[in-house]
């Protein structure tokens, strides 16, 4: 097949365009390498793919409708959406920039894919929808009217908008809601990947709250296999228009993911108590199995074996450094 991937460089983007490629697949990457996090992270990501033969890469914006006039009118058997600004705190000190970001640019790829007549769209949107949902765990069904955060708001606005373009321009599209991704190259502003840098350094790590508040952590392998699995699922039906949660089913306590650090490194570290911050859940707790149900998605990594993967990557990737 012939894929488009936006966001190709990002943690996300760049674990499926290397996956897709070695499945022997042709793959067009879009990325502008916003500066949210340094270029050279981001241009790692992607070394493997660039040297593949099959890989195609396009810097742009994709806010800039005259920019996807780059690709000139190339179909596509399936675009996989991930470009986005990401993280709940800096959309509320930047609700501009994230609305711009997410909403317009979202607009000009289903602007495009209507004027190619490409059909098959899967959107990476956030479990951050769900806000402080109170029905446990949180359900494709369930009312997510009370975002709590500009960038919730934003992937709220993009299932509105792709449900548009299916209504109007018979466009199949899965919004895939992810549940708090970790693994190797995960953005080094979320926890995990701070808490890491600051053990390694010697520092204590931050705690926000009390300590209880829950996320579902879901490994990056197990995502990746969930978007190909709704990838397939888009390219084998038609009419297709779906909300999916891709988690793991298996919130992790704040302070329990304190201990599994502790002991998958085998070493004790200081913690400093902070207040909550605005736009945090309380939890975050994905039902999968309409997931399950539509296209077989079932995660397979434990916390414990992820973490220990992140850390050897951290790790070797850090290896010879004296602070980070």
């Amino acid at each position: 097949m012939k894929v488009l991937i936006t966001g190709v460089a990002g943690f996300i983007g760049s674990h499926l365009a290397d996956t897709l490629l070695g499945m022997g697949h042709t793959i067009y990457g879009i990325d502008d390498f916003d500066p949210f996090y340094p270029k050279e992270i981001k241009l790692k990501n992607i070394a493997g793919a660039a040297a593949h033969p099959n890989f195609h890469f396009f810097e742009f914006d994709i806010t800039e409708k005259n920019n996807w006039d780059i690709l000139g009118k190339e179909k596509f058997d399936l675009i996989y959406h991930l470009a986005a600004k990401a993280g709940v705190r800096p959309s509320i000190e930047q609700p501009l920039s994230y609305l711009y970001t997410n909403v317009e640019g979202t607009l000009n790829l289903l602007e495009y894919m209507r004027s190619t007549g490409d059909t098959k769209l899967v959107f990476a949107s956030s479990s951050s929808i769900y806000g402080n949902c109170k029905t446990i765990p949180f359900s494709e069904s369930a009312l997510t009217d009370e975002p709590i955060s500009p960038y919730a708001f934003s992937k709220k606005s993009c299932e509105l908008l792709n449900y548009n373009y299916h209504h109007l321009y018979n466009i199949d599209i899965i919004n895939l809601r992810f549940f708090t991704v970790y693994g190797p190259r995960q953005r080094p502003d979320l926890a995990i990947h701070k808490f890491m840098n600051r053990i390694s350094a010697g520092q204590p790590i931050e705690i926000y709250g009390d300590g209880t508040t829950a996320r579902d952590y879901t490994y990056i392998e197990d995502i990746v296999s969930g978007v190909i699995k709704a990838g397939d699922y888009l390219a084998g039906h038609k009419n297709v228009f779906e909300i999916v949660n891709l988690g793991n089913n298996a919130p992790v306590m704040l302070m329990d993911m304190v201990d599994t650090f502790k002991k998958v490194l085998n070493t004790d570290f200081a913690t400093v108590r902070k207040p909550m911050q605005d736009g945090d859940v309380d939890i975050t707790y994905a039902d999968i199995s309409k997931a399950h149900r539509l296209f077989g998605y079932q995660p397979q990594t434990s916390f414990e074996d992820g973490l220990a993967r992140f850390v050897a990557w951290h790790q070797a990737e850090h290896a010879g450094t004296a602070a980070i």
